[in-house]
């Protein structure tokens, strides 16, 4: 069956749909990832915060395939400008920036060794699933 998704809201609930179709639970899914339930659990529940990589992972192992077509036309909607698609938008440039002054380097190359550590000091990092 086809879904057309429109807005990133509907992600969650075409994914959970596919998962309990094939008969997965969280727990499953996680392990066939190589993730922990509670990373899947996130992804699932916000699944527009998630990687495109990610989402194909998922969409893999759920045997869903991911079809992109150009929309019919609605009444109603703006007809594209001369010289531009329908799918461009224009953007604005972007101003320059002025480059950092001396002084401004100077500081930030304080402030960051003033932050490292002596040696042999022991850090705590939260440890991050790389999947």
């Amino acid at each position: 069956m086809d879904y057309a998704i429109k807005t990133l809201s509907q992600l969650r609930p075409i994914l959970l749909g596919f998962r309990k179709s094939a008969g997965l639970t969280q727990a499953a899914v996680a392990e066939l990832l190589g993730i922990t339930q509670q990373s899947y659990a996130q992804l699932e529940a916000n699944p527009a915060s998630a990687s495109v990589e990610r989402l194909f992972k998922v969409m893999r192992l759920l045997n869903v395939e991911l079809r992109m077509s150009q929309a019919s036309s609605t009444p109603g909607s703006e007809p594209a400008q001369a010289g531009t698609s329908k799918n461009q938008r224009q953007v604005p440039a972007a101003k320059k920036a002025k480059p950092p002054s001396i002084a401004n380097r100077s500081s930030r190359t304080q402030k960051a060794s003033s932050s490292k550590q002596p040696p042999g000091a022991i850090t705590t990092s939260k440890k991050r699933e790389n999947w």
